[in-house]
C-alpha cells in the first residue's frame, strides 16, 4: 500500500491505495448503482423479523429481543433477500446517522417499512459493504438530515434525497475486490480473536459453576457478615470538581472529581439498578462508584475480596432484584445473601486460578481492541 494526496482539484483519490492503482474515483449518486427495493412478504413469504444491529447487521429480531417486537402478520413488510441492504435510520451510540446493512445470515427475512432497503445494480458486494461500515457516506446524511429533527431517536432522511447522495467510489474491478479481499481477511481475523475471547470467558463461566456448586461442603455466612455494605450514592454537580483525589464515574465514563471519600483500597461492586443489575464489578483502588452500586468492603483479614469477587461473578443474584417498574436490589437481600468460606489455603487457590484466566482474558481483549481500531483506521483511509 502507498499513501496518497486524498483530492486533486476536483479529482478523488482515497489516502491509502494497493499499488498498481492510480485512477481517481468518481463521484456518483447512490441512484447509480442501486436500486429501491419496495417488494412486500405478500403471504408472509417469511417469517423471521429482522432488525438492525450496529454491530450484528441484519439480524432475527426475536434473538436480538428475546422476543418478537414485529406483529405476528408481516405480510405489509419490505421482503428482503440473502445479499441485498437495508438503511436504519435510527440513532445508536458511534453510529449518529444510522446503519446500512447487508443481509447476510438468512436467505431472506420481513423488515419494517420505516426501514429504506435496496440492491446493487453494479460494484462489488463486497467492497460496498465495506464501505458503507466505513461511514464515509454520513457527511452527505448530514446534509438532508433536518436538524435535531428525530422522533424517537428516527432521523428525518427522505427517501428521494437519500438516494441522490453522493458517493466517491473506484469503478476499477480489480481495486474493489482488492480492497474488498484485504478487509474481509481483516474481518475474518477480528472475528476468531472475539470467538476465543468469548470461548474464553465460557470457560472461566464453566469453571466457576464447577467450583462454587451446591455440593460444597465448605462453611457458609451472610455477606455482610464478612463485609460492609454501602447502600448507593450520587454525587451531585455541585460536588464535583476539576482536579480532585478520586474520579468519579458515571454511565459512560469519567465525568469528573471527588476530594471528600476515603478510598484506598479496592471495592467489589453489584450495580442495583437498571438493565445490569446484578452485575458484579472489581473496582480499583481511588475508584468511585455513583448512584447504581452496591459498594461491598472487605477487611484483608477476614476473607480475601478477589475470592468473594469471583464467587459472586459465579452466583445468580436476580433473585435479589424487586421492584415492578426500576429493577433494583436494597441492602438487606445483598446483607443477607451467604458466602462460602473455605480456609485460607483454598481461598489462595481458587483466587489465583481466575485471577490468571481474568488476566487472559484481559491480554486477548486488547488484542481485540487493538484489531478493531486497526479496522477503522483503514477504513478511514481506504475510501473517500
Amino acid at each position: 500500500m502507498s499513501n496518497v494526496s486524498s483530492s486533486n482539484g476536483l479529482e478523488k483519490y482515497p489516502k491509502l491505495r494497493f499499488k498498481g492503482f492510480s485512477d481517481p474515483w468518481t463521484v456518483m449518486k447512490l441512484s447509480d448503482f442501486t436500486m429501491r427495493i419496495m417488494r412486500k412478504n405478500t403471504a408472509n413469504v417469511t417469517d423471521i423479523p429482522l432488525t438492525i444491529s450496529s454491530k450484528d447487521g441484519l439480524i432475527n429480531q426475536n434473538d436480538f429481543f428475546n422476543k418478537q417486537v414485529a406483529s405476528k402478520d408481516m405480510s405489509g413488510y419490505y421482503l428482503l433477500h440473502h445479499g441485498e441492504y437495508a438503511y436504519n435510520k435510527s440513532y445508536s451510540v458511534g453510529y449518529d446517522f444510522g446503519s446500512i446493512k447487508r443481509l447476510e445470515k438468512y436467505d431472506m427475512g420481513a423488515l419494517s417499512t420505516l426501514y429504506i432497503c435496496f440492491a446493487l445494480t453494479k460494484f462489488n458486494s463486497d467492497f460496498i459493504k465495506h464501505y458503507f461500515d466505513s461511514l464515509k457516506w454520513y457527511r452527505e446524511i448530514y446534509m438532508i438530515s433536518a436538524e435535531g429533527a428525530r422522533n424517537h431517536g428516527l432521523l428525518n432522511v427522505p427517501t428521494e434525497e437519500f438516494f441522490a447522495t453522493l458517493h466517491t467510489l473506484p469503478t476499477n474491478e480489480a481495486e474493489q475486490e482488492k480492497i474488498a479481499s484485504f478487509l474481509d481477511a481483516l474481518t475474518v481475523r477480528i472475528e476468531k480473536q472475539r470467538s476465543l475471547v468469548e470461548n474464553l470467558k465460557k470457560y472461566k463461566r464453566g469453571l466457576l459453576k464447577q467450583v462454587f456448586n451446591e455440593n460444597c461442603t465448605w462453611d457458609e455466612v451472610p455477606l455482610g457478615k464478612i463485609a460492609t455494605i454501602y447502600q448507593p450514592q450520587t454525587i451531585s454537580s455541585e460536588q464535583l470538581v476539576e482536579n480532585g483525589k478520586y474520579p468519579v464515574y458515571g454511565a459512560n465514563g469519567q465525568i469528573g472529581w471527588y476530594n471528600d471519600f476515603n478510598h484506598d483500597s479496592e471495592q467489589i461492586a453489584i450495580c442495583c439498578r437498571g438493565a445490569s443489575c446484578g452485575t458484579v464489578n472489581y473496582i480499583p483502588a481511588y475508584s468511585w462508584i455513583t448512584g447504581n452500586a452496591m459498594v461491598i468492603n472487605i477487611a484483608d483479614s477476614v476473607i480475601l475480596k478477589k475470592f468473594v469477587y469471583h464467587q459472586l461473578c459465579s452466583q445468580n443474584l436476580s433473585y435479589m432484584i424487586s421492584g415492578s417498574g426500576q429493577p433494583q436490589i436494597v441492602r438487606t437481600p445483598c446483607v443477607e445473601h451467604k458466602i462460602f468460606v473455605p480456609t485460607s489455603e483454598v481461598q489462595a487457590q481458587i483466587t489465583a486460578l481466575f485471577d490468571l484466566l481474568d488476566q487472559k482474558i484481559a491480554i486477548q481483549e486488547k488484542v481485540l481492541d487493538t484489531l478493531i481500531i486497526t479496522k477503522k483506521g483503514y477504513l478511514q483511509k481506504l475510501f473517500v
